[in-house]
């Protein structure tokens, strides 16, 4: 459902509906087509000594506080403030058994977790949480890129990143990321660099 423009959301697969308006735009990275900016290979370089690994998606006490911690910095605005282990177990707990939780970790400490749903054809980055003492490391960059490599060493196709809104500055990030492609009109547009 994801090649047609679907999301997931906890136990929801959905795609948003308004009438009258055409906001919420599905984007995904083809990823055999990406190659890194210099912007991106410094974010690689600054975060080699990072180690990632897999696990199944799980309510821990260590990932709430930094989920916790994340909210509260970045989206203290929104309807996920203030955050909660509720709302924690049906975001990112509940839903597909093909989901799993990247953790991305300094001496074992714990920076990031980034939540992907494995697809047929790519992966799919549901939510990134992350330290925001470490700002310098651009954490949320630094597991797109991760997640990139991570499809193309599984020769999948794609990164599917949600949904864009062009007037929402939180959601420019995804921009970043070229040759993008847009879901308009029941097809996927290409974007290039």
């Amino acid at each position: 459902m994801s090649a047609v423009g679907f999301r997931r959301s906890g136990g929801h697969i959905y795609r948003p509906y308004c009438q009258g308006c055409s906001a919420c735009i599905p984007v995904r990275v083809p990823v055999t087509q990406f190659s890194d900016k210099r912007k991106h290979r410094r974010t690689r370089k600054t975060n080699e000594t990072l180690t990632v690994t897999k696990h199944s998606p799980q309510l821990t006490q260590e990932y709430f506080a930094l989920y916790e911690k994340y909210i509260s910095e970045r989206h203290s605005d929104g309807d996920m403030y203030p955050a909660s282990r509720d709302q924690f177990q049906s975001f990112l707990v509940d839903g597909r058994a093909e989901s799993s939780f990247y953790e991305f970790r300094n001496s074992g400490q714990l920076l990031a977790v980034a939540v992907a749903d494995e697809l047929n054809d790519g992966l799919s980055a549901i939510y990134t949480f992350f330290d925001t003492d470490e700002q310098n490391r651009a954490l949320g960059v630094f597991a797109v890129l991760w997640l990139i490599g991570e499809a193309q060493a599984r020769n999948l196709d794609f990164l599917y990143l949600g949904y864009w809104i062009k007037q929402c500055q939180k959601m420019n990030y995804k921009m970043e990321y070229k040759p993008i492609e847009l879901y308009v009109n029941n097809s996927w547009i290409g974007i290039d660099g």
